[in-house]
């Protein structure tokens, strides 16, 4: 199930030209102690060391201070772009934020064990020198959130509460690759058989216990984007 569209008419793989001059204070390259509420960002914040979302408004100078709360409020050191229709290097490019763009498709596919590998051990390496975390993408819906979700799993979450957590901080997160991400998970601290039918039932159970209306957000959001 999609969370991206045409980007109001930009081709896929566009690339903004600039971004926000924007410092990272040293106040807030240490973990804050209580979780920002960000107003304008299109993120919001699961841990001390991670947050999830959609990506920057088209708006220019809406994205400017979007990009400057993810910072300034948000504590955001690295951003995870996992959009595989657009790519912001250049946007962070003049700022303090370490910036990864490692782009999927969100038709439902099946999500390689490789990229979750990939995206964890940048996002931990990160978060273990001090760093805070965003992982998006375009709406903010799947992808974006269940990056987030693999590295919670490479941190030790358990896979329900990672969920639950997730989901607690961004109501609208379907996390439609998070039973990739649990395969991932499962494969590299060697799960025993019973173990991954465990996990997967729990999982499915919390699903069927947390139901999402994933149709209704889209089109919602879809429309606010064209007014």
């Amino acid at each position: 199930m999609s969370d991206h569209t045409d980007r109001h008419g930009h081709p896929p793989g566009c690339q903004r030209t600039r971004g926000p001059s924007v410092e990272v204070p040293m106040s807030t390259r240490t973990h804050p102690q209580t979780l920002p509420r960000l107003e304008t960002a299109n993120a919001d914040v699961v841990t001390p060391y991670l947050a999830v979302g959609g990506d920057l408004s088209y708006d220019d100078d809406t994205a400017v201070r979007q990009s400057v709360e993810l910072v300034v409020d948000g504590g955001i050191t690295h951003v995870l772009d996992v959009r595989q229709e657009a790519n912001d290097a250049d946007w962070w490019a003049e700022t303090e934020v370490t910036y990864l763009w490692a782009g999927i498709n969100d038709a439902g596919q099946r999500v390689p064990a490789a990229w979750f590998e990939r995206i964890v051990a940048w996002a931990i390496e990160a978060i273990d020198s001090g760093g805070v975390v965003l992982t998006h993408c375009h709406m903010g819906i799947n992808r974006g959130p269940s990056a987030g979700y693999a590295v919670l799993l490479g941190m030790g979450w358990d896979p329900v509460e990672a969920l639950a957590a997730i989901r607690a901080a961004r109501p609208i997160a379907n996390v439609w690759y998070a039973e990739d991400a649990l395969s991932w998970h499962l494969d590299r601290v060697g799960a025993s058989a019973a173990e991954r039918v465990m996990a997967r039932a729990r999982i499915a159970r919390w699903r069927e216990e947390n139901p999402l209306e994933v149709v209704r957000i889209i089109r919602g959001i879809r429309a606010g984007e064209n007014h």
